[in-house]
């Protein structure tokens, strides 16, 4: 056993998750990330500081232990640091392998160093877990013999329902699709994490109990109302799927797709399922709109496809290299980077502001794009408040346009005139205690935030979980989320 390193920092460098060669990775499916060695986790581990204010606990939504499984891998105590990860994080694969790690630009030593290497050291325990064979179902003692409704089966789903499970209540989880893991399933690549990671930690929740109905759309069949008067409690964990749409002229046109439309296709077809019609680019020119994260994964979609060309196009202004004086440390940095996906090429634009969808003539299929070129202005909360237009006439060919320029919030159309209340940016409103508008109705996850990152959804289930345990027992030892601004309910 390895003594602690307390001046780690100053003898090892940063080290990275590291990445698969972009010329390589491009021509398969399989995940971006390389392999990592245990010695070389292990003195990242070293680098970590234990400060007296973990800011990077600050900057996770879960408010990980980090420090703690830091110092854990640098003792080679790997069996302790995935206690200590499982303590805070039902799915640290989920958050390992596609979380953007917001801990790390909070970590101390970033301040004015290279920050320890959060991220990497979290995907190789949970690694480690599963080849060891220490990540086991863990059914609970007993049962409450009270009943518990989880609609949908995203991050916020599953984390709710094996926290509730866990407690010893019986939990049904509905499923409106075929598969189960919601996007972490369907909506991110197969690149990213591999679906073997989703469908074992399923596969663990079924064996500890819970249960799963898959083809379910709840609020047509079953109806809420029959949801209620079958269960003590439900909890929505639908998810914001529901596309912002981009209404311009020309929006019709063959070839204009939604982005999830796009990626939810290829994740059938990887797994060899049917499905809608596969959505195929090989030889097309191809504009993305929109320089978040599922812009990005279309962008590397289209790659593998073998797109022609690949452009990513913002309507913001091209980020500045480094930090702002109105953007300090420990903040998220707002600088601008390269994605994974711009990586293995294609081109990115900013302030292009989109104005209609063209075709050629005689066509029905759009053959380019017309843009502005803007300069934004910005009020001093950072918000743009007007813009000026420096190039009306900016045109981009295009044989596929994909929009991910985000989501409008969650499908409610299901819900109408159940007495749902409606919440900002399109949610579902809820009270302090998670819980709706209705009676033991509760919401988790996107549904209630708005569309946000998986460990914010991973979070929430498990902060649903403990109220929802409150509500049925009047008391819980369930931990909330360590970042969590729900008080308990007794």
């Amino acid at each position: 056993m390895s003594e602690r390193h307390p001046d780690g920092f100053l003898k090892r460098s940063r080290q990275p998750l590291a990445y698969r060669d972009p010329r390589q990775r491009i021509a398969d499916y399989d995940e971006i990330l390389a392999g990592w060695q245990a010695d070389a986790i292990q003195a990242q581990g070293e680098r970590c500081m234990d400060c007296g204010v973990p800011t990077c606990m600050a900057g996770c939504p879960l408010g990980n232990l980090i420090p703690d499984w830091n110092d854990l891998v640098s003792r080679q105590r790997w069996r302790e640091a995935l206690a200590r990860l499982h303590a805070t994080n039902n799915f640290p694969e989920f958050t390992g392998y596609t979380c953007p790690a917001p801990c790390e630009p909070a970590c101390v030593l970033g301040r004015d160093d290279e920050a320890v290497s959060i991220k990497a050291i979290e995907r190789a325990i949970v690694d480690m877990g599963w080849a060891q064979g220490w990540i086991r179902p863990e059914p609970p003692p007993h049962r409450s013999g009270q009943r518990v409704a989880v609609v949908g089966s995203g991050p916020a789903g599953l984390a709710c329902a094996q926290q509730l499970n866990r407690a010893g209540h019986a939990v049904t989880v509905f499923e409106r699709s075929e598969v189960v893991g919601g996007l972490m399933a369907l909506g991110i690549p197969d690149f990213k994490i591999a679906k073997h990671r989703v469908a074992r930690r399923v596969a663990q929740l079924a064996a500890e109990g819970v249960r799963f109905l898959t083809g379910r759309c709840v609020g047509r069949d079953p109806s809420l109302a029959q949801l209620r008067a079958r269960f003590d409690a439900v909890c929505l964990a639908i998810g914001a799927g529901a596309a912002r749409e981009l209404a311009l002229p020309g929006r019709s046109l063959a070839g204009v797709d939604l982005a999830m439309d796009f990626l939810v296709a290829e994740n059938h077809r990887q797994a060899g399922r049917a499905a809608a019609p596969h959505i195929d680019v090989h030889g097309q020119r191809v504009l993305v709109l929109g320089g978040g994260d599922t812009g990005a994964d279309c962008v590397a979609t289209a790659h593998r496809q073998g797109a022609c060309t690949v452009t990513q196009v913002s309507v913001r202004g091209a980020p500045p290299l480094q930090r702002a004086p109105d953007n300090p440390w420990p903040q998220w940095p707002r600088i601008r980077r390269r994605s994974y996906a711009l990586e293995e090429g294609g081109e990115e634009a900013f302030a292009l502001d989109a104005v209609a969808f063209l075709a050629a003539a005689g066509h029905g299929r759009v053959a380019a794009m017309q843009f502005e070129r803007v300069a934004w202005h910005y009020d001093g909360q950072g918000r743009r408040s007007g813009r000026q237009v420096l190039d009306p006439e900016v045109v981009l060919p295009a044989d596929q346009v994909l929009i991910a320029i985000g989501f409008a919030g969650p499908d409610l159309a299901p819900f109408a005139g159940t007495g749902l209340g409606p919440g900002p940016r399109g949610t579902l409103a809820t009270d302090a205690a998670m819980m709706s508008s209705l009676p033991g109705v509760f919401v988790a996850g996107d549904a209630r935030r708005g569309a946000s990152l998986v460990v914010w959804a991973i979070g929430e289930g498990r902060d649903a979980a403990r109220q929802i345990d409150l509500y049925l027992r009047g008391h819980s030892e369930l931990p909330a989320s360590l970042m969590s601004p729900n008080p308990p309910l007794a």
